[in-house]
């Protein structure tokens, strides 16, 4: 029924991870997978897939082609493709997704867009 995000969060695939223990602060912009466990404060945008493990703390901007977020993020997502959100997930800020899956226990605080208009926006705002 819903979309499976098969990708391997396995941190040897992944052009960035930032590790449980580091806090970051600064924007990041890159074309590879990234993996958050810790905590980042400030812009998030990938052309592939992002990953904020249970465990991690993000107050950004996050943009990326497919996500699963099961951690914390104050900010606005903006996901392409398909957003997975966790049961374990926090989200403060709004939603813009072509497809969407949410888990019982998820707490999100923000409107939700869904459909393939995401693109022609940001064609607009470029």
């Amino acid at each position: 029924m819903f979309k499976d995000l098969k990708k391997d969060t396995d941190a040897k695939q992944a052009e960035t991870v930032i590790g449980a223990s580091v806090k970051v602060k600064g924007n990041f912009h890159g074309d590879g997978d990234i993996i958050i466990k810790g905590e980042v404060e400030g812009n998030i945008k990938t052309k592939n897939f992002l990953l904020v493990d249970k465990s991690a703390k993000v107050s950004a901007d996050v943009s990326a082609k497919d996500a699963r977020v099961g951690g914390k993020i104050t900010g606005n997502i903006k996901v392409s493709d398909y957003l997975e959100i966790k049961s374990s997930a926090r989200i403060s800020g709004d939603i813009h997704a072509k497809e969407l899956s949410i888990e019982k226990g998820a707490i999100l605080n923000g409107q939700c867009h869904m459909g393939d208009n995401l693109k022609s926006d940001e064609n607009k705002n470029s």
